[in-house]
């Protein structure tokens, strides 16, 4: 059995660090301590999911919470970063159900402002888990939306200057950019003819294998919570998990980059 805690990243251990960076250098192609550090002090806080027994951690997903002006208007925004799960528990909400919790907590502090999850991704998985479980958000298969698109373009700017090739919607990180290993999110003849998410998204990030990145943007404000987000979590609390396919199983989300 797993839980999953919310910590502030000045309160993370030593041991706790290199643990996480050990999870994620198995994933990841390219993935020094110094650069995993760097990145983890840019973000306000961590998931930290662990073992009841004996709270080994066993996977993880940082977070960081910026205000923004996106079309105009003051807007904050919940940005994740690096995120990953043995695979041994693939499967288990305990993250997914965290991470809903926390979009409610700080929607409900302002209320009345715009709420935004903004992800960069460079693997199918989190992309899955945009498209499944919220309404409003960038890129759709089958729909076209300039002011989300707009959206995007404005925190790609906002947070990495000059990397979004305009023209596909995608961050190019250049040659050597961080990129998942083959074994965890490979894309197969049979799960592009199973699921069409799955199909745009390659279509959308033709480059995913090199490190490119897609980034997308979903509506997650109070009634977006209270609508269509909530229904999620009372599942997600409920039910348990019957092995199916959980996006945000491992590596899917990609790290957020300095300029």
């Amino acid at each position: 059995m797993l839980r999953t805690t919310y910590q502030k990243v000045d309160t993370l251990g030593i041991e706790e660090i290199r643990r996480m960076h050990a999870l994620f250098e198995a994933n990841y192609a390219y993935s020094p301590l110094s650069t995993f550090i760097s990145d983890l002090q840019k973000k306000d806080g961590v998931f930290v999911v662990r073992k009841k027994s004996n709270q080994e951690i066993v996977g993880f997903s940082t977070l960081g919470i910026y205000e923004f002006k996106l079309g105009g208007k003051k807007a904050k925004g919940l940005f994740s970063g690096d995120t990953i799960l043995e695979r041994a528990y693939w499967g288990s909400r305990t993250l997914q159900t965290a991470f809903a919790l926390k979009l409610f907590i700080e929607a409900v502090k302002a209320p009345l402002t715009p709420q935004y999850w903004l992800l960069i991704s460079k693997g199918y998985k989190t992309y899955l888990l945009l498209s499944k479980n919220f309404p409003d958000y960038y890129p759709k298969r089958g729909e076209h939306n300039p002011a989300m698109q707009a959206l995007v373009s404005e925190y790609c700017e906002a947070m990495f200057p000059g990397k979004l090739d305009s023209a596909k919607m995608v961050l190019d990180f250049g040659e050597g950019a961080n990129c998942l290993k083959g074994h965890v999110a490979e894309i197969t003849p049979e799960l592009r003819a199973k699921e069409p998410d799955v199909r745009f998204f390659e279509e959308r990030n033709p480059d995913w294998q090199r490190g490119t990145e897609l980034p997308c943007i979903a509506a997650a404000d109070l009634k977006t919570f209270l609508r269509f987000i909530g229904p999620f979590l009372w599942k997600a609390m409920t039910k348990p998990s019957k092995g199916a396919l959980q996006p945000a199983q491992v590596a899917g989300v990609s790290r957020a980059r300095s300029a």
